[in-house]
């Protein structure tokens, strides 16, 4: 018996053809979209050389579309934040791709290195800052993709089509 597990697989199982699923063209599941996220921030040959860092606002750039879905690389200046905001109906996965950024929401706050991952299903509110003082750089997949971005204050709530 294995101490960490009772399952033990006898044979090849890659010769059980019907438990294997054809390989997706595109993601489907939570698990799908974060490894699509970190496929692209593993291949950085495909994102690196379109960064651009803008002092005056927060510049994005739409990477990639699918049925449904859509992937957003956005930079971070030192000091840069999105606001508090929520994204309507779409959830997302966020992936540090440079740098370092300050997640805060209602329970708190959490620093995202380079290679973290966040998770986040609709009706979620946080604020994404750049807290240190170097850029930073981040992955944004949005399913479906990304119709509203409601910002939230202490008075109301607003409506923006910029990604984060």
């Amino acid at each position: 018996m294995n101490s960490d597990s009772d399952l033990q697989i006898a044979g090849d199982i890659l010769a059980v053809q019907h438990l294997l699923q054809p390989a997706r063209e595109h993601p489907a599941t939570v698990a799908e979209f974060a490894g699509l996220a970190r496929s692209i921030a593993a291949d950085r040959a495909r994102w690196e050389h379109l960064v651009e860092y803008d002092a005056t606002s927060r510049w994005y750039h739409r990477l990639q579309t699918g049925p449904g879905y859509e992937v957003w690389l956005l930079s971070w200046v030192p000091g840069q934040g999105s606001g508090l905001h929520g994204h309507g109906a779409s959830s997302g996965v966020l992936t540090v791709l440079d740098g370092e950024l300050t997640e805060r929401t209602e329970g708190g706050e959490r620093s995202l290195a380079a290679g973290a991952q966040r998770v986040f299903a609709p009706g979620y509110v946080h604020e994404v800052v750049n807290d240190s003082l170097e850029p930073a750089v981040s992955l944004h997949v949005y399913y479906p993709g990304l119709t509203e971005m409601p910002m939230h204050t202490s008075a109301r709530c607003t409506q923006e089509s910029v990604p984060v």
